[in-house]
């Protein structure tokens, strides 16, 4: 296994951060008086805050460097995907938000109760609840598999950076805290890809027109072969149809987006909650594709730099470790951190949600008062 030394300035930046979220957590700790505080946040939360936690927890640590990969090996065809995203909003604007903040629910499978059955609401909320448990474990593990070759900690302290410290805020700040994690987690994450940007621009010979000059020559955008209906490959059509259903799954069933509609105080903050993740996911994920660009470039001008053999999935980590300054690597290696617990800590708030509205209080033969709901 290639290691590369670290270096306790980029130590010191990650365990900075690590700090500051568990700071944020103990804040918001002493506003959860409530189940109502604990799920929906006593609708406190602005809706541009909310907007940079849909951000952040719909873009995990996997996608901060798989994304760089695929365009350094591939192409720009997935970008399309996050515009898939934008373009599900006005169902979302003008159907779901009224529907769920007239509902007053904590939990967005209630309503199959209402509509169906006890049956249909349990099984949604149950499939929910064990796809995001899933979801966390593959994570964590990708996230360690990914960073264990560049920086030297043991793999199971890592996993416990990662998670047990996610799961110690997440609990004791609520949704409330999850969402202010995130927005730092989130606006980490965006600068940080500025950043990497800008960076490897500067290292590259011919700057950003090089780049662009040779990712053009290369095919590596949007090749025409990429345009043709297939059964077996990624091709246009095909990441069309799939993103677009799987958006629509997202933004009006997935109660960890759904949860975000109801932290606000009126539909029009919740409106903003959509509109600031649009133009987050307008722009950011250029940036995270052009890195990958730019890596393909940089590392042709620089074939010696890159190892025998290397993994590429893991072609950012390599650059963040080996060629940025000391300190903004360990921001950087902060910002895959965050990257993945800004998604692990809205999945588990969400399956908290569902559990205590699903399953705890729908199932329960006693009364339990709303103090009662948040200790459980």
């Amino acid at each position: 296994m290639i290691t590369h030394s670290f270096g306790i300035v980029n130590y010191l930046v990650l365990f900075g951060y690590l700090l500051a979220m568990m700071l944020v957590g103990v804040y918001f700790s002493r506003r959860q008086k409530t189940a109502d505080d604990y799920f929906r946040g006593g609708g406190r939360v602005p809706g541009w805050a909310a907007g940079v936690s849909v951000f952040a927890t719909t873009l995990s640590s996997i996608t901060f460097m798989s994304i760089p990969a695929k365009a350094f090996t591939s192409d720009w065809t997935f970008i399309i995907g996050q515009y898939l995203a934008i373009a599900v909003l006005p169902l979302v604007f003008y159907f779901y938000i009224p529907f769920f903040r007239k509902l007053k629910v904590t939990s967005a499978y209630e309503y199959l109760e209402a509509r169906f059955d006890v049956r249909c609401r349990l099984f949604a909320s149950m499939s929910f609840m064990l796809f995001h448990i899933g979801r966390i474990a593959i994570i964590t593990f990708l996230t360690v598999l990914a960073l264990r070759p560049f920086i030297a900690i043991d793999p199971v302290i890592l996993v416990l950076l990662i998670s047990v410290m996610c799961i110690i805020y997440t609990w004791m700040g609520g949704i409330e805290g999850v969402i202010w994690t995130d927005v730092i987690q989130g606006l980490l994450l965006s600068g940080s890809a500025i950043l990497i940007f800008i960076v490897i621009c500067l290292k590259v010979q011919g700057g950003i027109g090089e780049i662009f000059t040779v990712t053009q020559q290369a095919d590596k955008f949007f090749p025409a072969t990429q345009f043709h209906w297939s059964w077996t490959e990624s091709t246009v059509p095909v990441l069309m149809i799939g993103f677009l259903f799987a958006n629509i799954q997202q933004f009006t069933a997935s109660q960890d987006v759904v949860q975000r509609y109801i932290v606000t105080d009126s539909i029009e903050e919740t409106k903003k909650t959509l509109l600031t993740n649009a133009k987050l996911v307008a722009v950011i994920p250029v940036f995270f594709f052009a890195i990958g660009s730019a890596l393909f470039v940089y590392y042709q001008q620089h074939p010696q730099l890159l190892p025998a053999g290397f993994n590429t999935g893991g072609i950012l980590p390599l650059f963040v470790v080996t060629e940025m300054p000391v300190g903004i690597a360990g921001l950087i290696i902060a910002a895959i951190f965050a990257a993945a617990q800004s998604s692990i800590s809205s999945s588990l708030n969400s399956i908290s949600s569902c559990f205590n509205s699903d399953i705890y209080q729908r199932l329960s033969h006693k009364k339990r008062t709303p103090e009662n709901r948040m200790k459980i």
